[in-house]
């Protein structure tokens, strides 16, 4: 399935044979070699001895934005783990108040309590116990978790799906319906406050498909909320290997136009070139090709609500794993920057008519299997003693 996809990618951006000369000979087995170190944290999740570092092991493959896995955990006082946020990878300029990157360290948070139920413990979460500021994120800590031995905790069927879990950046297949009867059980999932609703209505596909377009244009269109994408993009094995965070590309497809000057950063950044009409296809062909969204509001939108997005957010996307059903988030209608305001309007306007935030919201739908994001090991995201 995945050679597959890279097939279509390489028919879809070769442009009349450009990769002609660069996939040759000995040059096709370095192209098609994936980057394994940055997928090792997959493999290696739970084999630890210390149920806070097991914890964590799984906690660090919770999604996040542009994949900035942004957590810092302090394991040097027995029995806890205290969580602070990376400050070097926030996005300032899509996520100008921090509120995504929020959400992402929910979903940390969120895997890191399931794993612990597995090793039959209970983890008590005291959030942001230094007070939080609603203009961005500080060096304060967000969360300290307490690992308590409990013989009463179960553990959660959804962490089955933990390892299985994707985020699924490709097309959806518009022929092939989501069945209405997933819908409840995987709105379900969630259980720590915000509102969750979805809709499978093709008038209201149709109106999220034409406003998620527009929001992805505007902020290709906006020279420093697309700066800083691309300055996230890790084009080739070597560097994902050697930073496996941001946005990824690799295989045949993307390494055979890196390695004849068709693709990399400059070119991605310029209008005229193929790499960037391409790409900007590929994103607006997800956007219509979504057959049902999930979104979410939060009566209110301190930390502490974001961090409850977040935990639902993960839940949730674990049974649409359960039920073979592809997740993929398109929250730019929801970024804070100014050029978004009018797509920010539209999005509260119809998703949360009665007031709140709207925190997120994805399309689902039917689509080909993708492999996992790669990872830093947790070893790198541990506060040095």
């Amino acid at each position: 399935m995945e050679m597959a996809m890279e097939r279509r990618r390489f028919l879809s951006l070769m442009g009349g044979g450009v990769l002609a000369g660069a996939t040759a000979g000995a040059v096709g087995f370095a192209l098609t070699r994936e980057p394994k170190l940055a997928l090792a944290p997959w493999s290696a999740a739970g084999r630890r001895d210390d149920v806070r570092l097991g914890a964590l092991s799984y906690a660090i493959l919770a999604p996040n934005p542009h994949n900035r896995q942004p957590w810092l955990a302090d394991v040097r006082t027995p029995g806890q783990v205290t969580l602070h946020v990376d400050r070097t990878r926030l996005l300032p300029h899509t996520d100008p108040l921090n509120r995504q990157i929020t959400i992402g360290l929910g979903c940390f948070l969120e895997l890191m309590v399931m794993a612990a139920a597995e090793a039959g413990d209970r983890v008590d979460l005291e959030l942001f116990p230094d007070g939080e500021t609603p203009q961005g994120l500080t060096s304060g800590r967000v969360a300290i978790a307490r690992f308590v031995r409990d013989g009463t905790v179960r553990p959660d069927p959804l962490f089955a799906h933990v390892l299985a879990r994707r985020t699924n950046k490709e097309p959806f297949d518009t022929a092939r319906l989501v069945d209405p009867a997933v819908v409840p059980r995987i709105l379900a999932a969630a259980r720590h406050g915000p509102a969750v609703d979805a809709s499978l209505a093709p008038t209201s596909v149709a109106a999220l498909r034409s406003l998620t377009e527009r929001a992805l244009r505007i902020e290709i269109a906006t020279p420093r909320t697309y700066r800083e994408s691309v300055d996230l993009f890790r084009i080739g094995r070597a560097e994902v290997e050697a930073n496996p965070d941001g946005i990824d590309f690799t295989g045949v497809v993307f390494e055979g136009l890196a390695r004849v000057g068709q693709f990399d950063r400059q070119v991605a950044l310029d209008p005229k070139s193929m790499a960037y009409q391409q790409g900007v296809g590929a994103v607006i062909e997800n956007a219509a090709s979504a057959t049902g969204h999930v979104w979410m509001v939060s009566a209110q939108n301190r930390r502490i609500d974001q961090i409850a997005a977040g935990r639902d957010w993960v839940r949730m996307n674990l049974a649409a794993t359960r039920e073979s059903v592809g997740w993929h988030p398109l929250s730019q209608a929801l970024q804070e920057f100014p050029e978004m305001a009018g797509p920010y309007r539209e999005a509260h306007a119809r998703l949360a008519p009665r007031g709140g935030t709207v925190q997120m919201l994805c399309r689902i739908g039917h689509g080909a299997a993708v492999g996992p994001s790669p990872r830093w090991p947790l070893e790198a995201k541990l506060v040095a003693a």
